[in-house]
């Protein structure tokens, strides 16, 4: 090992090599996908966040009603 490198460079995350080992880049994502998660919950909670909530349950709802109504002229075309 080179007289500059500590003993315990896995420590640090990173080989001698000075590429980041898995458990480092593991914990990066995980700290990210934390912070993304916590993020998304903060703004659900406010007004903004909920009026968009809403408008997408409304437009998920209003798409289901339309297929259902698609589906439906199908049925009524074939008996024909």
């Amino acid at each position: 090992m080179p007289e500059n490198v500590p003993d315990n460079i896995e420590a640090t995350g990173y080989t001698a090599a000075g590429v980041p080992t898995f458990d480092a880049v593991r914990e990066k994502i995980e700290n990210r996908y934390g912070t993304a998660l916590g993020a998304s919950e903060l703004a659900a909670e406010t007004p903004e966040g909920r009026a968009v909530e809403d408008e997408y349950e409304k437009r998920q709802q209003a798409a289901a009603e339309r297929l259902q109504q698609i589906r439906e002229s199908m049925r009524d075309d074939g008996d024909a």
